[in-house]
């Protein structure tokens, strides 16, 4: 399968002479249609609810945007939640999981009124100690270690991850809970990342829907919501089939009717916390060749760097690379593309196959909505980039403009030595 960039030549020659290069740019249009047909996919569920999971894409505009659609906010750290509270996102419509949380952000999600998920069962009496009570509402998360294996393979090792309770600390937690005056659980789930597969959400449905079954015969506890968490993932390179929503929302359904239904639980709410496959496909990075280099291999030099976009230094990720203009002319070239980091895995392709690439060209690097400007960090005192939406009319709007050097050094400024010098 071709892999389409959502934005023309054209278009970004308009845009590079107001934003220079390298920017993340996003796809209105795209993020939408995205939106309403994760909607309609579970529609059939009347408590169902995405929590889009900040951390992926943190910009405003954006959130603003998905929450047009119902979505609320899947927070986990103190500036998250400070920013879904500027977006006017508040109450139930966030979920806080805890991850090793200091006690001034159980704190500051209780004053928002965010459905706390906690993902230890020592965090039952921390939590308890913070803030003098257990809230009515509380979720927990849940990790049934080993390896998770569904119908086509395995998937994950969870019981390497770092995240949830065991089983037995589980149902301790919700007798505890229970004593302390909760009144309505969750339970949350997240085991495997980055699925290309339709058959995970509905394999983690069952196991989490035959859970909530025991729950309820052996403790007399009815879950009122069952988070399915992230880890939807999107097509990173072009051989790769999508995801396909409607199928898993599908598939999801058909568990809930054959489990839940038959249990008196069919009025549990699906919740779901995807931040890739919302955001992904919808984002690019845009970034100029401004060097060649022959030596041992063939480099191609761009402006940004994993500064900006960090995957494939950090994980050998693949991200899909068009060169602007020449969509239509042979890969005949190997190059690798670089950037000007100080480390040599500061790169975005190794042994990548292209069109040949000439010092001023554009390159779209793909599917970069969801943890790629988040991701960013100052290595090298590398400055952030500017953020972009491309509007459903065509048209740029700056949603995030660049870092400065002053922005840089900022932290700097009371210190009376360095004033009005670090600029």
């Amino acid at each position: 399968m071709k892999k389409e960039t959502f934005v023309t030549k054209e278009q970004l020659d308009a845009i590079v002479k107001e934003y220079p290069t390298p920017f993340h740019l996003y796809d209105e249009k795209g993020i939408r249609a995205n939106a309403q047909a994760v909607k309609d996919a579970f529609a059939w569920n009347k408590g169902y609810k995405e929590y889009f999971a900040v951390k992926a894409t943190p910009n405003p505009f954006l959130i603003k945007i998905l929450h047009e659609y119902g979505c609320g906010c899947d927070c986990s750290s103190m500036a998250e939640l400070v920013l879904s509270d500027a977006c006017d996102i508040r109450g139930e419509d966030i979920m806080f999981s805890s991850n090793d949380t200091p006690a001034e952000e159980f704190v500051k999600a209780e004053e928002l009124g965010a459905i706390i998920n906690l993902d230890d069962f020592t965090h039952i009496e921390f939590l308890e100690q913070t803030l003098g009570h257990i809230p009515e509402t509380i979720s927990l998360r849940y990790n049934p270690g080993g390896v998770y294996e569904i119908s086509n393979g395995i998937m994950d090792n969870p019981g390497d991850a770092k995240y949830g309770l065991t089983k037995a600390q589980l149902f301790q937690g919700y007798r505890i809970l229970k004593e302390k005056g909760a009144k309505r659980f969750g339970l949350h789930s997240f085991l495997v990342s980055n699925t290309v597969t339709n058959d995970y959400y509905p394999a983690l449905a069952r196991t989490l829907f035959n859970l909530v079954v025991e729950i309820k015969q052996e403790l007399g506890i009815e879950i009122s919501f069952i988070n399915l968490s992230g880890g939807v993932g999107i097509a990173y390179k072009p051989d790769q089939t999508p995801n396909d929503i409607a199928a898993i929302g599908a598939g999801v359904h058909q568990v809930y009717d054959e489990i839940l239904v038959p249990a008196g639980l069919g009025d549990v709410a699906i919740y779901t916390e995807m931040g890739r496959f919302m955001m992904g496909p919808y984002g690019c990075l845009v970034t100029k060749a401004i060097h060649e280099k022959h030596t041992y291999k063939e480099y191609i030099g761009v402006d940004a760097c994993a500064a900006n976009l960090m995957r494939p230094a950090m994980y050998g990720a693949y991200h899909h690379i068009t060169v602007m203009g020449k969509e239509d002319q042979p890969c005949e070239h190997m190059y690798d593309i670089v950037g000007a980091l100080c480390e040599n895995n500061d790169k975005f392709a190794i042994d990548r196959m292209l069109p040949k690439i000439d010092k001023g060209d554009l390159l779209v690097i793909h599917d970069t909505g969801a943890h790629g400007f988040a991701m960013g960090y100052n290595y090298n005192g590398r400055l952030w980039s500017s953020e972009i939406l491309l509007q459903e009319d065509g048209t740029p709007k700056l949603i995030r403009r660049a870092e400065t050097i002053a922005d840089y050094f900022a932290t700097f400024d009371c210190f009376d030595e360095f004033k009005g010098k670090l600029q």
